[in-house]
C-alpha cells in the first residue's frame, strides 16, 4: 500500500512564508504527478499546484507567483514552498500523487491526511 505523509503546516502570520513536504512510501511501479490541494473550513477542496514526473507545474491563480511546488523522483517527495501568506491561504493542506501500482494495473489517485496551515496575526 502506498502511504503519503505531509509535514511543514503550522501558524505564520501574514506575509511570512512556509515549507510544507510530502513523502510517499509504498510499492509501487510509477509515480506520475503529485501535487498539493487545500481544503479551507466550509469551502471544496481546490487544486493549489501539480507537477509532473517531467517537473511541469501548474498553478491555481490565487497562489501564482507566491508558491513554487518541486518534487524529488528519487526520493518520492513534493514540496510547497509558500511565501507571502495571507488569511486566504489558511486551511488543511493535502498532497496528492496519482501512480500504478503495477505496470499493467489502473491509474489510482492517493491522499495524504492533510496538514494544517493557518495564516493569522
Amino acid at each position: 500500500q502506498v502511504q503519503l505523509v505531509e509535514s511543514g503546516g503550522g501558524l505564520v502570520q501574514p506575509g511570512g512564508s512556509l515549507r510544507l513536504s510530502c513523502a510517499a512510501s509504498g510499492t509501487f511501479f510509477i509515480m506520475y504527478s503529485m501535487g498539493w490541494y487545500r481544503q479551507a473550513p466550509g469551502k471544496q477542496r481546490e487544486l493549489v499546484a501539480t507537477i509532473t514526473r517531467g517537473g511541469s507545474t501548474d498553478y491555481a491563480d490565487s497562489v501564482k507567483g507566491r508558491f513554487t511546488i518541486s518534487r524529488d523522483n528519487a526520493n518520492n517527495t513534493v514540496y510547497l514552498q509558500m511565501y507571502s501568506l495571507n488569511a486566504e491561504d489558511t486551511a488543511v493542506y493535502y498532497c496528492n500523487t496519482r501512480l500504478k501500482l503495477r505496470r499493467l494495473g489502473a491509474l489510482g489517485d492517493y491522499w495524504g491526511q492533510g496538514t494544517q496551515v493557518t495564516v493569522s496575526s
